[in-house]
This record gives structure tokens, sequence and C-alpha cells, in this order.
């Protein structure tokens, strides 16, 4: 069973930081890629980030400069790194992966950023 849960999540002013962290279970995690998704309220869930297994990474545009996803194997865990916060940058944020053609997910953490 995959298993997928994020943490980090909070308040924080504009301008601010947090790092997110997703720590996975039930998959031997270094060979998959793995993204990082948000949704905000009203809105459809929309990809920001993925880094493959072997460490390439991908952001959305409207993150790109300001957000930085990285990964741990030893312990199983990707994070992303988000600076330079924007009000529009409010979501649950959720990882995910793709595991012998099905997608996971977690239950996501919550991204607040206040004006």
């Amino acid at each position: 069973q995959v298993y997928l849960k994020e943490s980090g999540g909070g308040l924080v002013q504009t301008g601010g930081s947090l790092r997110l962290r997703c720590t996975a279970s039930g998959i031997n995690f270094k060979i998959y890629a793995m993204h990082w998704h948000r949704q905000a309220p009203g809105k459809q869930r929309e990809p920001v980030a993925s880094i493959s297994s072997g460490g390439s990474t991908n952001y959305t545009d409207v993150v790109a400069g300001r957000f930085t996803i990285s990964r741990d194997n030893a312990w199983n865990t990707v994070f992303l790194q988000m600076d330079s916060l924007k009000p529009e940058d409010t979501a649950v944020y959720y990882c995910n992966t793709k595991f012998r053609g099905s997608y996971f997910w977690g239950r996501g953490t919550q991204v607040t950023v206040s004006s």
C-alpha cells in the first residue's frame, strides 16, 4: 500500500517562507518521480513542481524562481521550499506519485499566505 503524508503547511505573511515535506511508504521511493500539486478554493488542482528519480526538476511558471523541489531518498521524503510567498499561493498542497500505473495522493497540507 502506497502512503504519502504531507506536512509543513501553515500561516505565513506575504514574502515569507515555508518548507513542505512529503514522506512516502510502500514504494521503492528512489526510483519514482515525485510531484507537488496545489488546489486553491474554488479552483482546479494544478501542478506546482516535479522531481525525477535522477533529480531533474520542473516548475510551473508562476512558482519558478521562488519554489525549490528536492528529495532525500534515504528518508523517502520530497521537499518543497517555498520562498517569497504571495497570497495567490494560498492553497492545499498535495504530493503525488505514479506507481504501477495508478496515481497516489496524500491528504494535503494547508498553506495560507496573508496579505
